[in-house]
Parts: structure tokens; sequence; C-alpha cells
């Protein structure tokens, strides 16, 4: 009958070693690394850094293009513009007609914004008109 003890009995008499309680514990911070690291979404400082730049730089350039779009459309010659934009053989000449042209630039800077001219061409070679 000694054998036939209950899982509440026999765990209320378990009694582990010390060597035993260490490695539970190693396992469980190792779970838990791995756990979130993998799958709960943990970055390291220098990953969240590196995505905080990257996600500023990205707004920095979606509101300078947004700035570049209204001021290539408020200029009195944007259905030339347009067209000589919509005839540019690549993207990257379009980019290069932006930049040349100032649009990309936010008033006050000397230098265009970053990546602000490729979303600026995008955005104008698929609209319709220049007023539109």
């Amino acid at each position: 009958m000694a054998n036939n003890q209950s899982l509440g009995r026999r765990w209320e008499s378990y009694r582990p070693s010390k060597g035993i309680w260490f490695w539970s514990c190693v396992a469980c911070v190792a779970a838990t690394i791995v756990i979130g690291f993998g799958w709960g979404g943990w970055v390291t400082g220098g990953s969240a850094t590196q995505i905080a730049t990257d996600a500023a730089a990205g707004a920095s350039a979606q509101m300078a293009a947004a700035d570049c779009i209204v001021r290539f459309k408020a200029g009195p010659d944007a259905t030339a513009q347009l067209a000589a934009l919509k005839k540019a053989d690549s993207s990257y000449e379009q980019a290069d007609l932006i930049k040349k042209n100032g649009w990309a630039t936010m008033p006050g800077s000397k230098d265009p914004v970053a990546g602000a001219a490729d979303i600026c061409a995008r955005n104008l070679v698929s609209t319709k008109t220049a007023g539109g």
C-alpha cells in the first residue's frame, strides 16, 4: 500500500535537492529569455534605438514628401513638370528631377530630406493631373 500513494501525497513528501532547485531555476530563466526574444517581441537596446531612428527618418521623409507634393502642384508650370517627371526613364531620374528643383528640400534647409524625393516622385507619377 505504501507504493500506491496519491499524487498529492507524493507531492507533499517530495524534497528536491539544491542541485535540482538550481537547474530548475536555470531552465526557467533560459526558457523565459528564449520565449521573450523569440516570440514575445523583446529587443535589445541597440535594436530599439535603430528601430526608433528608422521610424523617425521615415516619418521625416513622409512629411517632406507631403510638402514636396503641395509645392510641386502649386508651381506655375506644374503640368509641364509632371509631364517631364512621367517621361523620365527610371525612378532614380524622377527622384533626381525632384531633388534638382528643390521640392524635396524643406524650407530653411540646404539638403533634401533622405527618401523624400522618391516618395514624392512616386506619388506625383501616380496622380492623373498636376492639380488633382
